[in-house]
């Protein structure tokens, strides 16, 4: 299921309408739905406001039973370390570049990460 479809489920299971998302995160109505309908991908700020006006965690929004995914970043020595400027603006131009994919090509990407990170 894409972020956008996973947003709309969750609003409309707390019986939400794109409007109260408007009033509770300041994004436009047209934008909220642009982004349930898979024609823009939001950025992380974004989806913190939307999570918010949902009252739910981030992390449930790629958990595939909609309950806490497990953490991305995990270590055996405790949480992931906060990172450096030059890693975030990394990890923005990776967000605007999967941003611009097919979700076919993102699954991809994705898989062959964690297949890397396994070895």
């Amino acid at each position: 299921m894409l972020v956008g479809e996973r947003l709309r489920a969750i609003r409309e299971s707390k019986q939400l309408s794109q409007g109260h998302i408007e009033k509770r995160t300041g994004l436009l109505r047209c934008y909220v739905s642009r982004v349930e309908n898979g024609h823009t991908v939001p950025s992380i700020e974004t989806l913190e406001k939307w999570t918010k006006a949902l009252e739910i965690n981030l992390s449930q929004l790629f958990a595939d039973d909609g309950k806490d995914a497990k953490p991305l970043l995990a270590s055996k020595n405790g949480p992931a370390p906060k990172l450096n400027r030059k890693a975030m603006n990394s990890l923005r131009r990776v967000e605007a570049a999967f941003g611009r994919m097919q979700p076919r090509n993102i699954a991809i990407i994705t898989g062959l990460a964690q297949k890397f990170a396994a070895k």
